[in-house]
């Protein structure tokens, strides 16, 4: 199995958490992510520490209580096909429980303390939904936390995208601190596919081919993007959902297409 596919727990923990991802696990600095299935009675209690998080609701509806504020009956959505997400960004230094029904997504990066970025909720009522792409490379894009969001590290955004499509494409890359051209980001790819019994593929390769994976990742299942061009792509009959989570020394979000491709993204052009 690729050491850069994880698959959910066959036994989550006591609070619900099914899927880890630190530092430390993937061979990286920046990124963190944990996916925890919440149901009543149970809480998961995390302390950020020198790190900050958003917490972002997949599907259903929870409360978030934190030494920075409460934020109750978060999430509107079934599940993560269902509109647009609620999410709650809470700086380092913040202890907070999650309570109620259904899974949410924290994500972490390193915080530095410098943006000054407050506690607050992220509400799905005010993501721009955006469509990016044409024809069969048409996706739509939830920017949660994303430039112009404040946040010290933390970059996050969901995609979904329709059976038979293609996404995160052309294929692009954000492994070279060169802003404004490119940045170095770290990323995670938290999956979800409907219906669940199906799969999508997922492509990470370096120009240089030391790397180079293509995955069948299921429902629940996470990538890991260390570096180079990556790509999804939805079966016929299957949307693909993912939870992005993105960090590095910059936080600025700049890709570079993988040039063989790039002329994809002008669907006036042919090969």
């Amino acid at each position: 199995m690729s050491e850069l596919l994880l698959h959910p727990a066959a036994r989550p923990a006591a609070d619900g958490t099914f899927l880890t991802v630190t530092p430390a696990s993937a061979g990286w600095r920046h990124v963190g992510f944990e996916a925890i299935t919440l149901v009543e009675g149970v809480e998961a209690r995390r302390d950020t520490g020198d790190r900050e998080v958003c917490v972002v609701v997949v599907e259903g509806t929870v409360d978030v209580a934190s030494s920075r504020g409460d934020f109750a009956r978060v999430g509107t959505r079934e599940t993560p096909f269902d509109g647009r997400p609620d999410a709650v960004y809470l700086p380092a230094d913040t202890t907070f429980t999650v309570t109620g029904t259904g899974e949410v997504g924290l994500c972490f990066a390193p915080a530095s303390g410098q943006s000054a970025a407050p506690a607050r909720l992220l509400p799905g009522g005010a993501i721009d939904a955006e469509t990016r792409g044409h024809g069969h490379l048409e996706r739509t894009v939830h920017p949660i936390l994303m430039d112009g969001n404040p946040a010290d590290a933390l970059l996050v955004c969901e995609v979904i995208t329709p059976p038979g499509h293609w996404s995160s494409y052309p294929p692009h890359k954000h492994d070279v601190d060169d802003p404004p051209t490119q940045t170095f980001l770290e990323e995670t790819y938290y999956h979800r596919v409907a219906p669940a019994r199906g799969f999508g593929l997922q492509r990470v390769y370096t120009d240089d081919r030391t790397l180079d994976e293509t995955i069948a990742f299921g429902d629940r299942d996470c990538v890991l993007v260390p570096r180079g061009y990556h790509t999804v792509s939805a079966p016929p009959g299957y949307a693909v959902y993912y939870l992005n989570v993105m960090a590095g020394p910059v936080r600025r979000w700049a890709v570079a297409n993988d040039p063989d491709h790039e002329w994809t993204l002008d669907p006036t052009s042919a090969a």
